[in-house]
This record gives structure tokens, C-alpha cells and sequence, in this order.
């Protein structure tokens, strides 16, 4: 059923965004929300630590990213604090014990169009850029970078600041 639902191929890249009545934003790409640059954790942070940081820096969320560059998930102020409470985790615990591990990559070239089909499951996106890396030996590999967290707020701001002009 997933292969007759559009909007689960749109999101999952199987399906170019093709909707007769868009709306005037469908195609404008990710890039254009200006996201300011993310907050992000190394795995090794605390729990402690990491709502401090959060609530210090006026965040609710961060992407967790190994120092290799590889993203290892998301962590919430709301889930981290249930969590220690509930006694699933404890302060000193590292944030990879409390990540969301499963999250939605977008790129900046693609779509609000398909923005929004992920933000209808999901309640942020993380926008990644791909770069080039070469080591030493010339070898070259792909790595991904964290651009920013996209929200619904981010795209609604976005859709009504435009809307009005």
C-alpha cells in the first residue's frame, strides 16, 4: 500500500513531487528558510549536561553527531527529562541513551513540497549537505554535515512572512 500512497514516495525518493494544484511554495528549495546554524552534541555529552546546554541556548532539540560526522540521532529536552525521571536513564548517562534515533535527512536542494510530507509524520527534519572528503591516500568518500533542524513552525513562518508580501 506504501507504493500507492504519493506522499510516502515523494518522502522516501521514489516520486518526483508531481501535484497538479500546488501551492505557490511546493518547489522553492529548502535552502531559502535561512536556518540558522544547528547546536550539536557529541555522543559523549551527559544527559545533565545536555539540558543544560538545551535550556541554556533556548533549544529543544539537537542532532547527536559523532565526531567522524556520522548522525546518530536526535535528542529532545522533553524526552531526555521524562526519561531521567522515569528512571529509563540517569543524569550522569551519556544523550545516546535518550536519542531518537530514527529521523528524517532532507537536503537543501530539495523541496518544501517534500518538507512537508516528511513534517506530517515527523516533527522535524534534519537538513543535510553532502560534501566530498579525500584522506590521505586520495581516497575520497562522502560525508554528510548537519545544516540545521527544520520544523512545521520553520516552514509556516516561512509560507505566511511570504504569503503577506
Amino acid at each position: 500500500s506504501k507504493f500507492l500512497n504519493d506522499k510516502w514516495m515523494i518522502k522516501n525518493g521514489f516520486l518526483n513531487d508531481v501535484q497538479e494544484h500546488k501551492p505557490w511554495w511546493w518547489n522553492i528549495k529548502v535552502q531559502k528558510l535561512n536556518l540558522s546554524a544547528p547546536l550539536i552534541l557529541l555522543p559523549e555529552v551527559s544527559c545533565q549536561k545536555a539540558i543544560e546546554i538545551l535550556q541554556e541556548k533556548g533549544y529543544d532539540q539537537a542532532p547527536v553527531v559523532a565526531e567522524s560526522g556520522l548522525i546518530l540521532g536526535m535528542v529532545t529536552l522533553s524526552n531526555t527529562l521524562t526519561s531521567v525521571l522515569a528512571g529509563n536513564a540517569q543524569f550522569s548517562d551519556a544523550v545516546t541513551k535518550v536519542i531518537y534515533d530514527q529521523f528524517s535527512k532532507i537536503g537543501l536542494e530539495d523541496s518544501l513540497g517534500k518538507l512537508s510530507c516528511i513534517l506530517e509524520n515527523d516533527h522535524f527534519a534534519i537538513v543535510v549537505h553532502e560534501q566530498m572528503q579525500f584522506n590521505g591516500n586520495g581516497s575520497s568518500f562522502m560525508k554528510q554535515m548537519v545544516f540545521g533542524v527544520v520544523t512545521a513552525m520553520d516552514l509556516l513562518t516561512f509560507v505566511s512572512r511570504n504569503d503577506m508580501k
